[in-house]
């Protein structure tokens, strides 16, 4: 929770579109950002630092999310989910996204919590 926004993550295993014998192993993960604030907010950019366990960190950068910069009005939410592919099918993710407060147009950063990815196929 960053200036009462919240940022809820729930990963998921793709075993369908992963292909563990060629290091591809892909995690879906759906967001939801809830804006509890006093202030309607827009998503402008998102930050994603990518730990993959034995090739280390990988930093993501990009305007808004999934191709939109939504608008949240106060007391609402915005949901979305995407995807990462690791070559371990272990690791992990955070990161941040930079908004803008639509009332005063200043800018500010919120956090994405940090996330496991762990493969089904490696848990056993």
């Amino acid at each position: 929770m960053t200036s009462n926004i919240k940022v809820s993550v729930i990963p998921e295993y793709d075993s369908k579109n992963s292909y563990p014998s060629e290091n591809r192993y892909v995690f879906k993960y759906s967001i939801t950002i809830e804006n509890d604030g006093g202030f309607p907010i827009k998503i402008l950019k998102r930050k994603w630092l990518i730990f993959d366990v034995g090739f280390g960190y990988t930093e993501i950068t990009g305007d808004g999310v999934i191709g939109l910069t939504p608008e949240i009005p106060v007391g609402e939410n915005f949901a979305y989910f995407s995807n990462v592919m690791l070559r371990s099918g272990v690791g992990n993710m955070s990161g941040k996204y930079l908004v803008k407060n639509l009332d005063t147009q200043e800018s500010f950063e919120i956090d994405i919590p940090k996330f496991s990815l762990l493969s089904e196929v490696l848990s056993n």
